[in-house]
């Protein structure tokens, strides 16, 4: 399934195709009490993540806007010792009210 945080609603974007990125937020969403969902992605997930927060904007949910944008890096070890730095973005997502 999706790795999605409940407490917070995040959903971490991986490997598995946009549309159902969509539909997991579109998902959180349906929560009455739910008012933002951020999604978080490294490396090559992260034009997967941008395609779902632009996807899920402008076909589904019109009333979603864009909440913040957090870009950063990570430093992740490797096998043969040593670090490497990978690129990482948080989009969050708001409903309007």
């Amino acid at each position: 399934m999706f790795n999605v945080s409940n407490e917070q609603n995040i959903i971490y974007i991986g490997s598995k195709p946009v549309m159902s990125y969509v539909l997991a937020v579109i998902t959180s969403f349906s929560s009455p009490t739910t008012q933002t969902v951020t999604l978080k992605a490294r490396g090559r997930s992260i034009t997967t993540a941008v395609d779902v927060a632009e996807i899920t904007r402008r076909r589904f949910m019109k009333q979603l806007s864009i909440d913040g944008i957090v870009i950063g890096t990570e430093d992740l070890a490797q096998e043969g010792g040593g670090t490497r730095a990978v690129s990482t973005i948080e989009i969050g997502l708001k409903k309007a009210e």
